[in-house]
């Protein structure tokens, strides 16, 4: 498979977690923890059965995942995140309550998209709040790229829901840009989105945002190709 080149949308930080995480993390790890392979693994494998597949990229704290996985337990999450201290909060959530609906990647999305994840097999993919890299120089570090949503596109059924949100106008008007362009996607009406919209619930960088005066764009597109 022709792998795309990509410029890391994300600085890793290496922070040594104190002991007491350490430890949740390692045990958690070979419950929830997936590992980048060379070729795709398939959903039944993961979970033990054949159901919908929400993907979460970059899910901070797992505010998102602690809050629909219980919701929804007849779907399954798989969430990515490179920084290992909101993986290490949604373990220490998880050991409280434990969910068998949650999988993780500690690894760069674009690597687990083109690696790990079969084709046709996301029904809905979830990016909230990526890092807007404000700066114009930074800009090519934005997720959100042509090639990027080309890659989400092959991942994803037929009908299958991209939700984007952030807080940054800009980032917004790029998205809604670079989808428009994809004649793959569609956005969905306002009517569609409303269901989805009342599923999404404030994350900590959403409420950063807040506090600084910024608008809330949620944006979702549908796959109708």
């Amino acid at each position: 498979m022709h792998k795309i080149k990509h410029i890391r949308s994300f600085v890793k930080r290496h922070r040594h977690l104190p002991p007491n995480k350490q430890q949740i993390f390692d045990e958690a790890w070979k419950i929830y923890g997936l590992e980048v392979t060379p070729t795709p693994i398939s959903t039944p494998k993961i979970f033990n059965r054949n159901t919908s597949l929400v993907l979460e990229i970059g899910f901070g704290m797992g505010t998102t995942l602690l809050h629909a996985a219980p919701k929804h337990p007849e779907q399954d999450f798989i969430g990515i995140e490179v920084h290992q201290p909101g993986i290490a909060n949604l373990f220490a959530q998880l050991k409280i309550q434990p969910l068998n609906n949650i999988r993780v990647y500690n690894a760069d999305a674009v690597i687990v998209l083109q690696q790990c994840i079969p084709d046709t097999s996301l029904d809905k993919v979830l990016i909230f709040f990526p890092d807007p890299w404000p700066k114009k120089r930074h800009h090519k570090r934005r997720l959100i790229q042509p090639k990027f949503i080309e890659l989400l596109h092959k991942k994803l059924k037929p009908q299958g829901i991209l939700h984007i949100a952030t807080d940054w106008e800009d980032y917004a008007n790029l998205t809604v840009t670079v989808l428009t362009n994809n004649p793959a996607f569609t956005a969905l009406t306002d009517q569609e989105a409303a269901s989805l919209l009342s599923e999404r619930i404030p994350t900590k960088f959403e409420q950063r945002g807040k506090k600084q005066g910024h608008k809330i764009f949620d944006l979702l597109f549908v796959k109708i190709h």
